[in-house]
């Protein structure tokens, strides 16, 4: 019998890991596992043949509104598009499998279990804040029991910010494609700011809709995301332990990579592929990047190709056409432009100067 964890997929790319297709979780909200989007087919495959042989996994049931999912968890539905929740007040989410249609921020505030990430257990302490985006599907495993730890979930639906400042840069809060153990650890001050925030919304929600609630609603949870933003800068400070040596193995990998014949069959390295390599989210990866080095990913991988070209360049007896497929890139007149652009001279030019 194939043993089956509860499944969480994203649109983001995250890495391969052990412990079946993904990241078993048994923390909050539910049991819960990130599948790499590659592996999403398998994973449906694998659903499919579970359902015929045990009968027992109920079909994906969507999740398009606010009013649905209080419904579901027991509480009562004050605005269509927004919802603050006691978890401690609300029902176990059912052992089901859902399509989210809704934007979702967890506060666990008591710890109940250590995160697993492949062979690796992670602090998924008290204070701990995860994001959910729209498109993910969330399920709980079957026969197992849930602990539904004191905490609160904030909720709302894309269009509540629709036609609002938050609304257009929503994509810029890049920790709603995190990788769960990448979820943010919030200090005692950051926590009550958090429950501050959480409590304004909760006010809103308490007073009749009218033309401003909109607004002030969009209004707070923008403020609430800019909170996040900075708190998760003082973690890739402060949590120098988790992250420690990234950029030393990030080197490292595309220096090895380059050493090795993976540029002709594969191409040039990606930013999704070096933070599969390193067991991180694409967007948590590159904003750690970003933090450490003022560069972006790809810049970095790009000065990094430019260097090794750089090198390779004073072997006279390769073409410049031989060094461009060697590098990974389809096409050498793409190498061209892109050492012309970083170098100031085109490859023959360099070549030539020295």
């Amino acid at each position: 019998m194939v043993s089956f964890y509860t499944i969480l997929f994203s649109t983001a790319n995250f890495s391969t890991i052990n412990e079946g297709f993904g990241i078993h979780i048994t923390a909050l909200p539910t049991t819960i596992t990130y599948v790499p989007c590659r592996m999403v087919g398998a994973v449906l495959e694998c659903l499919s043949l579970y359902q015929k042989n045990n009968c027992v996994m109920e079909k994906i049931v969507k999740i398009d509104s606010i009013a649905q999912y209080n419904n579901m968890r027991g509480v009562e539905t004050l605005h269509p598009l927004v919802t603050v929740l006691d978890l401690s007040k609300a029902k176990p989410m059912p052992a089901q499998i859902f399509n989210f249609g809704l934007y979702a921020v967890y506060l666990k505030e008591i710890k109940c279990g250590d995160l697993k990430y492949g062979r690796n257990l992670y602090d998924y302490q008290e204070g701990t804040l995860v994001f959910v985006a729209p498109g993910q599907i969330m399920g709980v495993q079957p026969n197992v029991k849930t602990f539904e730890p004191k905490g609160w979930a904030l909720l709302f639906h894309p269009e509540l910010i629709k036609g609002t400042s938050l609304g257009k840069h929503i994509q810029d809060y890049s920790f709603f494609s995190y990788n769960v153990n990448e979820a943010l650890h919030l200090s005692d001050k950051e926590r009550q700011i958090v429950l501050d925030c959480f409590g304004k919304i909760e006010y809103e929600l308490q007073q009749s809709i009218d033309k401003h609630s909109k607004k002030l609603i969009a209004s707070n949870i923008e403020l609430f995301l800019n909170y996040c933003d900075r708190f998760y800068d003082r973690q890739f400070i402060t949590r120098d332990n988790a992250n420690k040596g990234i950029l030393e193995k990030f080197e490292d990998l595309l220096n090895n990579y380059f050493s090795s014949d993976k540029p002709q069959h594969i191409g040039l390295p990606t930013v999704a592929y070096c933070a599969d390599e390193l067991h991180l989210s694409p967007n948590y990866f590159g904003d750690l990047i970003k933090k450490d080095t003022g560069k972006s990913a790809q810049e970095y991988i790009q000065s990094k190709v430019i260097d090794v070209a750089k090198e390779r360049i004073f072997d006279i007896d390769k073409s410049i056409s031989e060094i461009a497929y060697n590098l990974g890139f389809k096409y050498p007149q793409h190498f061209t432009r892109l050492f012309k652009q970083k170098a100031g001279v085109t490859p023959n030019e360099y070549r030539n100067l020295n």
